[in-house]
């Protein structure tokens, strides 16, 4: 008898079920940097690479410039994105304003078992070993994640669709770029948890301060990682 997987890959998989699975393999290689920032996309590669057509490949392609992970330059085609530290500080001024407003919204409408649920979130993160060992947080998406869960309790549609549609997976790929910064684990953590607690006590202006706060403190911390890489970048004074 086929084991599971022997049986499923038995089973003819349409092209809209190709599409999706290879859509997913892709954009998590570009989130997590496996594929990196700037990198041209060849069609002929990934199609070798996923054991895919171009048809349901050039569907997946699509769908990723449509979450703004991948971009299209003249003459050139698709590439993986790759914001400047000015574009990257503007997608993290507007996370600080719209997760601010989505954390007050949450303290107002997240039910208590939603509040509960939200706490065994930050467990499953504090048990994560990246976490543990120091070198980074954790980053799965969806309802593992804390800012998702806090955008879906806001309970409003059109700060969903931005912030967990179009920008998410964008979002998610500079938020592990820079959670392995050293210190920010531990920060992030505590700074999640006294959000937590404001929401947890309904303090609506606490929650979109604390959350406005913390995101600020990310955004710091890439102006700092781009200032030290133009400080390496800038010749000592006498070197040629």
């Amino acid at each position: 008898m086929l084991d599971t997987a022997e049986s499923n890959a038995a089973v003819p998989v349409d092209s809209e079920t190709l599409s999706e699975n290879v859509f997913r393999r892709i954009q998590a290689a570009i989130v997590k940097g496996d594929i990196a920032p700037g990198s041209k996309i060849s069609e002929p590669e990934l199609a070798r690479t996923y054991g895919i057509s171009r048809g349901p490949l050039r569907e997946a392609i699509h769908r990723l410039e449509g979450q703004r992970l991948l971009v299209r330059v003249p003459h050139v085609g698709a590439r993986v994105v790759s914001l400047s530290h000015a574009e990257l500080v503007e997608l993290y001024e507007i996370r600080e304003s719209l997760e601010g407003m989505a954390c007050r919204l949450a303290a107002e409408r997240m039910t208590v078992e939603e509040v509960n649920e939200l706490r065994h979130v930050l467990e499953t993160h504090e048990r994560d070993p990246a976490y543990q060992a120091g070198v980074g947080y954790y980053q799965q998406e969806g309802d593992f994640d804390f800012h998702y869960r806090i955008i879906q309790g806001a309970r409003n549609s059109t700060l969903t669709q931005m912030l967990c549609g179009e920008l998410y997976q964008l979002v998610r790929m500079y938020r592990i770029q820079f959670s392995t910064t050293p210190n920010r684990p531990r920060h992030a953590f505590t700074e999640h948890h006294r959000i937590l607690d404001a929401i947890a006590d309904r303090d609506g202006e606490l929650a979109e301060l604390l959350m406005r706060r913390h995101i600020g403190a990310s955004k710091r911390n890439i102006e700092q990682h781009y200032q030290a890489q133009a400080h390496q970048a800038t010749p000592a004074r006498g070197e040629q």
